[in-house]
């Protein structure tokens, strides 16, 4: 009988999630849905991959596709973590789900660290990924605070150095693969 007890008790905040998605999927149709915050993530949705497409090079664009798809894996991931923990959130959200932004998890992100990992390939990748680190956490973070559409709670941009460093050397890492031969 406790395994039902349970039971009922998970499903109990789970319907206490779905009450309060549901009362956030309203107040964004309501403010956030074709304002200019959601016109601006909109935008930073569609354009980097435009510019992804122009620039990155044809003949490697496998290997950066599967470092961009984990670079969105982790990154939407270690957001959703700190948007359930309080750490930060957003507004102007394209659509009020999973990841918690869109515009930085599935697109800035992964298309400006592949972009950059192709930029200047015989420059260290250590180095390159402090730079970009840097660039991101003390530059891109600050500027989207600045402009609103994201929130620190509990958090400091320091924190997000070492995580983009990692993930951009691993990314880098997965780039490098011999494996991305001929298919046999």
């Amino acid at each position: 009988m406790r395994l039902h007890d349970e039971s009922r008790n998970t499903e109990h905040f789970y319907q206490q999630v779905a009450q309060i998605n549901e009362k956030y999927f309203e107040f964004w149709r309501e403010h956030t849905f074709l304002q200019w915050e959601w016109w601006l993530s909109v935008g930073l949705s569609i354009i980097p991959w435009i510019i992804w497409w122009k620039y990155i090079n044809k003949k490697s664009t496998a290997r950066y596709m599967s470092a961009a798809f984990f670079i969105i894996i982790i990154s939407s991931w270690l957001d959703f973590f700190g948007v359930v923990n309080g750490l930060w959130y957003y507004s102007g959200i394209v659509i009020p789900t999973i990841p918690s932004y869109v515009p930085w998890d599935l697109c800035l992100i992964p298309v400006t660290m592949t972009l950059f990992m192709q930029f200047k390939p015989h420059v260290s990748s250590i180095k390159k990924a402090i730079v970009y680190a840097s660039l991101v956490a003390f530059v891109g973070e600050p500027v989207f605070d600045w402009i609103g559409l994201y929130e620190i709670v509990n958090w400091k941009h320091i924190y997000s150095f070492p995580i983009y460093a990692i993930i951009y050397l691993t990314a880098d890492w997965i780039t490098k693969r011999k494996s991305f031969g001929p298919v046999q």
